[in-house]
């Protein structure tokens, strides 16, 4: 009688396992806008089609600040970052000046900056980037608008910053996920 109840057991949990093989996996969630702040909130009528977590660093230069003599400011050179999926595979890089993304498939965009919103204490800003054309076909054509969006570090260094230290680069650790959308 054990080896029979053995048996239907070992049935029972194969046909389970099979079923549950046919299942398709639940889909993926997609990002929601809903509690970024109005300003970088990207216009109706367009889907993500993308969703990156960018890994890097930004480059700051301590320089004399414009119109103010005598005063030095750390100045924001530019960015640069892997751009992966959110399991961690390597689908393109950002840097700048300007801003351009490159996905693996060699299709890039630049864009220009619409608005900003503060983030959390020590990390850069919220941002909402308007996409201009494609070069090259592949995951970046039709790219309307980027966002970045859930911040982590990359704000200016707390170093000083005076005519002592004029020139001086120090770079910064930060990460960052950039949405990409299209037009519905």
């Amino acid at each position: 009688m054990h080896k029979m109840a053995s048996t239907a057991l070992v049935l029972a949990t194969a046909l389970g396992l099979s079923a549950c093989a046919g299942m398709a996996p639940p889909p993926a969630p997609v990002f929601s806008q809903s509690a970024l702040p109005d300003a970088v909130k990207v216009p109706a009528g367009h889907r993500v089609v993308l969703e990156t977590v960018g890994v890097g660093e930004i480059t700051y230069e301590c320089r004399a600040k414009a119109g103010a003599a005598g005063v030095f400011e750390w100045a924001f050179v530019g960015p640069k970052a892997e751009l992966n999926s959110r399991a961690g595979a390597r689908l393109g890089s950002y840097f700048g000046p300007p801003a351009t993304w490159v996905s693996s498939d060699g299709s890039r965009i630049t864009g220009t900056q619409v608005a900003v919103a503060p983030a959390a204490a020590g990390s850069i800003p919220l941002q909402l980037v308007k996409a201009n054309p494609a070069s090259g076909p592949g995951a970046m054509l039709d790219v309307t608008y980027v966002q970045r969006v859930a911040t982590q570090g990359g704000v200016a260094p707390a170093l000083p910053c005076d005519a002592a230290t004029a020139g001086r680069r120090e770079i910064v650790k930060y990460q960052a996920d950039y949405i990409f959308w299209k037009a519905a």
